[in-house]
């Protein structure tokens, strides 16, 4: 980030233009200001100041001052890469999607202010300031962009020792630095003769540099503003997991996630390599040029071999980042590569779809070709450090053989710690008991990210019921950790704890809110304020938060849903249609407040127009099984049931294991005087969800109905 000027400005201000969906911006100079003509928050023309630029390559954006302090991030960008390569253009920052005024895409929207969305990372010492009563921003920092004081803390005791000056003496032990990023230092990597793979000379036994890169190599939400360094990450920031929204089931990357999420993945992490092992920090360059990064501790003879890579020397395919570091391209110019070091498993695209290193160079070759190549050159499937892929696709679908696979992931100590994280999230689907093996043995693991995940684990039971399992997390040393588990404990009556857990839930439930207002330019956040004052009986709290949520964006759906539910729960149906009617205004392609409203119609008797909310629902999002199994339990309400059996049987055909459609299909050819496909439905639902003896009984009937 950096003032614009002559010096900094890249793009083509000389009466450029640019259009995108019936807009013609106009990139020009008045006097020394670097000026545009674009789209403003009213949909008209209007002029702009660039104050600043942000970022330099591949791409360049432009940063303009609005009202209330905040810095808003022009969409069309100045592609800065060489005209050969496509460069020297402007382009629009999100190809394929509206982004009109009011939307928060739109560059005068909430999700393009840089105070929130981009200021931490790229500034020292950066202070938000907000302030929700005025709804304006007062952000400070040290310096613009990122300097020492970033990553190595507060600077003037160093100076002193470097001037010998102020007391330098007592500074001669640490050089006046408030870390030590130091973990490299006497450290050399050899070739174990039996193994051939390379070993650290002593383990690495902290991650304090890692950490340190994570703060902003990571996806991440800020919880914490006043950072000391040396901390873990997660004590400023709640860390993703490998959601799948984010990465693929086998943890490749495909959101917007940076390093940290793939590298703490990675086998070489796991034996001690540090970021700097293959940065040069403060260069910002690698430590060595092509495979010779790779070959500082890995043995040439094996590795950089035709033998091993199967390519002609020299081409791109020996290269080891196209195998093991393949990219992906973000904001449209931006190839970033994955960090997780794995190596290609086309058997997995086969599988399970997921991207691999060998067909996204030979496009156009299916998978099962590449996953032969790998057969035929290694006689077998190398399968790698990463062993997880299954486990979480199956969590992530609800397959019948999901949740011991998941347990099993938790107490596989040799996987990555974000994976074993990542399964025990997930079983918060399958709603565990609180005495779940997985549970305990998240509650105690080594990794903050599994603890955290421990106490997400038991969002879907009783809170009191979880309480004495919970207890410790909320006395963890990383306040992730600690305010996970308060909102997992929300709305327990300390009468129920003991004096020492309740004292402790009061503590970590002040640090919860407190990292909610940290965030309160952000609807999320006063959207967890709502449901934790909700969980604790505090309704007008609880309306006041989300009401403020739909003041910062009023197409924030899970607010005005969760409104509008709250609403239902003091027979104020009348105000949620109200709710929902405006929220549909800003988006009315949003699924979860069409089927909503569509309940809500149902509750009314307004049966006609609730089929038709509930229908745009499920067209808007066939993703969301829900949507679909409401959808039709409707029409058959209506008296629709042969629409009713094909919507369940569309939604089977995406959701094979969705048991709510299976119990209903079954329900519906009862009626429809079809037992031989409720048999066939009712055998899938058992298979899904063994044991139920309601299901056993059905089965038990059909085939006594079928053989009579």
């Amino acid at each position: 980030m950096q003032p614009a000027a002559d010096s900094t400005v890249l793009g083509d201000f000389n009466h450029a233009s640019f259009s995108h969906d019936g807009i013609t911006t106009s990139f020009f100079r008045r006097d020394s200001r670097f000026m545009v003509r674009t789209d403003g928050p009213d949909g008209a023309l209007h002029e702009y100041a660039i104050d600043y630029t942000f970022g330099v390559y591949p791409l360049q954006q432009y940063l303009i001052a609005m009202p209330g302090g905040r810095l808003q991030a022009l969409g069309i960008a100045w592609d800065s890469r060489p005209r050969a390569s496509g460069g020297h253009r402007w382009f629009f920052l999100y190809p394929g999607q509206q982004a009109a005024p009011a939307d928060p895409l739109h560059w005068t929207g909430i999700d393009q202010t840089w105070n929130y969305m981009c200021a931490d990372c790229h500034s020292t010492n950066l202070r938000k300031n907000y302030s929700l009563q005025t709804r304006t921003y007062s952000t400070a920092y040290a310096e613009i962009d990122v300097a020492c004081e970033a990553c190595h803390g507060p600077g003037s005791n160093h100076v002193s020792w470097a001037r010998k000056s102020g007391g330098w003496q007592s500074f001669t032990a640490d050089r006046g630095l408030t870390i030590a990023l130091n973990e490299r230092d006497g450290i050399r990597w050899s070739i174990n003769s039996t193994t051939g793979n390379p070993e650290r000379s002593a383990p690495r036994l902290s991650e304090r540099e890692i950490q340190m890169c994570a703060r902003c190599h990571s996806r991440r939400t800020q919880i914490h503003e006043d950072t000391v360094h040396g901390q873990p990450a997660g004590d400023d920031y709640r860390v993703a997991l490998l959601d799948p929204d984010l990465y693929f089931p086998d943890g490749q990357v495909k959101g917007e996630v940076y390093e940290y999420g793939s590298f703490i993945q990675s086998r070489m992490f796991h034996a001690g390599v540090t970021c700097s092992d293959c940065h040069e920090p403060h260069s910002l360059k690698l430590r060595a040029d092509g495979n010779n990064v790779c070959l500082q501790c890995h043995y040439a003879a094996r590795y950089d071999s035709s033998k091993h890579h199967f390519h002609q020397t020299g081409s791109a395919g020996a290269q080891c980042v196209a195998c093991h570091m393949p990219t992906r391209t973000y904001m449209v110019v931006d190839p970033r590569r994955d960090h997780s070091l794995r190596i290609p498993r086309p058997d997995l695209s086969v599988t399970l779809g997921t991207p691999n290193a060998c067909t996204s160079c030979h496009t156009g070759k299916p998978a099962q070709w590449a996953s032969a190549a790998i057969n035929q050159w290694y006689g077998r499937t190398p399968v790698g450090f990463q062993r997880f892929a299954g486990t979480l696709h199956a969590g992530s679908i609800g397959a019948p053989d999901a949740q011991p696979a998941l347990a099993a992931l938790v107490a596989d100590q040799g996987q990555p710690a974000i994976a074993r994280a990542s399964a025990l999230s997930m079983l918060a689907s399958f709603a565990p008991a609180p005495a779940d093996a997985a549970v305990h043995i998240g509650v105690t693991d080594d990794s903050p990210l599994v603890r955290r995940a421990a106490a997400q684990a038991l969002a879907n039971v009783d809170p009191a019921a979880s309480a004495s399992l919970i207890a410790p997390l909320l006395s963890d040393r990383v306040r992730a950790v600690r305010s996970e588990a308060a909102e997992a404990l929300a709305g327990v009556s300390p009468d129920a704890l003991s004096a020492v857990t309740a004292t402790s839930l009061g503590h970590d439930t002040d640090e919860y809110i407190a990292i909610q207002q940290l965030n309160a330019d952000r609807p999320e956040a006063h959207l967890n304020l709502a449901l934790l004052y909700a969980r604790e009986k505090h309704f007008q709290d609880a309306e006041a938060e989300l009401k403020i949520a739909l003041s910062l964006d009023p197409a924030f759906a899970p607010a005005a849903v969760n409104l509008a539910d709250l609403y239902r729960a003091h027979n104020r149906d009348a105000d949620g249609a109200q709710v929902l009617h405006d929220a549909i205004t800003h988006s009315p392609a949003d699924a979860s407040l069409q089927h909503a409203l569509g309940l809500l119609m149902v509750r009314q008797h307004q049966n006609a127009q609730a089929l038709v909310l509930l229908a745009a629902a499920a067209r808007l999002d066939p993703a969301n099984s829900r949507y679909s199994y409401v959808y039709a339990i409707a029409l058959n309400d209506a008296g629709q049931s042969d629409a009713a059996i094909e919507t369940l049987e569309r939604n089977l055909a995406a959701h094979p294991y969705d048991r709510d459609s299976l119990a209903a299909l079954a329900g519906f050819c009862i009626q429809a005087g079809k037992p031989g496909e409720a048999l066939t439905y009712a055998i899938r639902l058992d298979q899904v969800d063994p044991g139920d003896p309601q299901v056993r009984q059905m089965i038990q009937s059909l085939n006594g109905q079928l053989h009579h």
